[in-house]
């Protein structure tokens, strides 16, 4: 006989308090504490060559460029997420009392991994796109030279286009930013 644990349903203010103290990262998810499995090697470099590339390109531009530990919220699921990489068009809107957590990405990209793919492509990506400033997503696979980006055509519609191989060049929609794929897998094997 299997005896169901029950779990403990926690408010957003104690999450706060929580991951505030916490030595490693966790989303929210409506109640739920989450935690965020660390990542391999490949997922950090990737992130790390994709953060360079959009710093190199958007200097002088008016937009923060945030990384793996910045905290989002999304308000019509009620989800504290922390995306792999975000880009928020200046100023950078902090949720109502909070200076630690970003409202109004206008760009998210999440690093797949086996653990979180199908969160990333499912639930993930549907709560994300109830933020309103949020314009295009991209997936970017970590053990081959594979690219997913959706960008928003108007409410409801979203264009989708893959990339592949080192030959691919990806033109992003809503800032000046171009890289070949080669570039962004310059240190993946294979």
């Amino acid at each position: 006989m299997t005896i169901a644990i029950p779990t403990k349903n926690y408010t957003s203010q104690e999450y706060l308090d929580l991951e505030i103290q916490a030595e490693s990262r966790n989303e929210y998810r409506n109640g739920e504490i989450v935690p965020m499995p660390g990542g391999t090697p490949a997922h950090n470099e990737i992130n790390s060559i994709f953060n360079s590339l959009l710093r190199v390109s958007l200097r002088g531009q008016p937009y923060s460029i945030f990384i793996a530990d910045q905290r989002l919220w999304i308000p019509d699921r009620n989800i504290y997420t922390y995306p792999d990489s975000m880009i928020v068009r200046r100023p950078v809107e902090l949720q109502a009392g909070r200076k630690d957590t970003i409202t109004n990405p206008v760009l998210i990209a999440e690093v797949l991994s086996d653990s979180t793919e199908a969160y990333d492509r499912g639930e993930k990506f549907a709560a994300y796109r109830t933020i309103a400033t949020f314009q295009e997503y991209l997936l970017i696979n970590q053990s081959q030279r594979h690219l997913e980006h959706y960008v928003k055509q108007s409410a409801n519609q979203w264009l989708f286009t893959e990339y592949n191989g080192n030959e691919a060049r990806v033109s992003l929609a809503t800032v000046p930013v171009e890289f070949a794929l080669a570039d962004l897998y310059e240190n993946l094997e294979g």
